[in-house]
């Protein structure tokens, strides 16, 4: 109800806010940035917009070409001191259209839940760092660290064109970042939950060749026997990290190596014995792993597998140390801290997959993953992704109070 004197009571302006939020939510959701073959133009039209409102300057960087990096800047009061990097991706994955109830690009409610893909991974994140931000705004506040804001590419097809590149340039290195916030994963219970670090990630390809020759007979010397070894090495493994789990309720999948057989390739007819075999695995190592001795191990099953079995990587990726979480590290003091006082239970964990974090922690930055998103399951990547506006809307609150709390370390 309008207030008698014709102005907006403080309870109006917050609904009118909210309902602004959604939607630019919505319109974010509404750009079609899936891969294959993402044009990043409207995402960049969409960005330069919600900077204009903020009145913040934008950049935009192409480390790669057409892998567009924009930077909004926000100047704190000593804009000599490391600055805060409020890090999201633009892209998403792949959709099934048919798989969908709503359109996965109409950005449609029902009920208080917002439908599309992206809403939780991770464009909703975006738009509560957006949002937040005009809050503080809006109230005057300022900081003594500068706050950029980066929007980047190709996160979903491993990064490795946008902040991998990124963060090797003089156009990072001029950001001087002490401090980064990145995404997380949507917590089904009451806790909030923080990731400080991540599996290393190693797609290995393991080579089988032996003698081809028909159907028929039992030759040796056999493809199939030496994959056989393989991928019962591979497999026993796995049941390792399995029972890990289920023994140790206090674990979780980003505390074990994960191991996953993902293609078989090899042969060209039912009755001939082929000349190679190829088996492919997806391996997240923990961070409790030697990674040479996990290598020499790989290397040692390939020897007893047979003659001539090889392997290879297609992706390799080093060790990077996770983020402190004690007393060591201001930035997580007060990132906890500001949680505790929201009085939102808080878990503190390893991200299971492979984020832009850990291109940012190899660079020595510390950074945290964190989507605020309580009492939802994950549903990243699958058909019906989708959002409570609650929950979204309680997002950007926390950030309203997690922004200042860093930013004036």
């Amino acid at each position: 109800m309008m207030a008698t004197n014709g102005l907006l009571t403080s309870t109006q302006r917050n609904v009118a806010s909210d309902d602004e939020a959604v939607r630019n939510l919505q319109a974010y959701v509404r750009i079609r940035s899936v891969h294959p073959n993402v044009n990043y133009e409207a995402c960049l039209v969409y960005l330069r917009g919600q900077a204009a409102q903020l009145g913040l300057p934008v950049q935009v960087f192409e480390v790669v070409p057409h892998k567009p990096i924009l930077i909004m800047t926000w100047e704190g009061q000593e804009p000599a001191l490391p600055s805060i990097l409020l890090n999201s991706h633009m892209d998403v994955v792949p959709v099934f259209e048919k798989s969908w109830t709503y359109p996965p690009f109409e950005a449609r409610i029902v009920d208080g839940v917002i439908y599309g893909r992206g809403v939780q991974d991770m464009k909703s994140v975006a738009v509560q760092y957006l949002e937040s931000i005009k809050r503080l705004k809006n109230k005057g506040v300022t900081f003594k660290r500068t706050i950029h804001l980066s929007f980047v590419p190709d996160e979903e097809v491993g990064g490795e064109q946008g902040m991998a590149q990124f963060i090797k340039s003089e156009h990072f290195k001029k950001l001087n970042i002490g401090f980064a916030l990145d995404e997380g994963l949507a917590s089904p219970t009451d806790h909030y939950v923080v990731y400080n670090g991540e599996r290393s990630i190693w797609h290995v390809r393991v080579i089988c060749p032996g003698m081809s020759g028909h159907g028929s007979l039992l030759l040796p010397d056999n493809c199939g026997e030496k994959m056989r070894f393989i991928i019962d090495k591979f497999m026993d493994l796995r049941q390792e990290s399995k029972k890990k789990l289920e023994e140790n309720p206090q674990l979780t999948i980003g505390d074990v190596t994960s191991i996953n057989l993902t293609m078989l390739k090899g042969g060209i007819q039912e009755n001939v014995i082929p000349e190679k075999l190829t088996v492919s695995f997806d391996l997240r190592l923990a961070l409790s792993v030697d990674f040479v001795e996990f290598e020499n191990m790989i290397k040692d099953w390939c020897t007893k597998a047979g003659a001539n079995v090889t392997y290879e990587f297609v992706q390799k990726d080093d060790y990077v140390s996770p983020t402190p979480a004690d007393s060591s590290n201001g930035y997580w003091m007060a990132f906890k801290t500001t949680i505790e006082q929201l009085d939102i239970p808080l878990d503190l964990r390893t991200f299971p997959g492979g984020t832009d974090s850990r291109f940012i922690r190899k660079t020595g930055v510390p950074a945290l993953g964190f989507s605020p998103m309580r009492r939802t399951p994950p549903g990243l990547h699958e058909h019906n992704e989708s959002l409570q506006i609650s929950v979204f809307l309680e997002g950007i609150k926390t950030y309203e109070a997690v922004i200042p709390a860093i930013a004036n370390v």
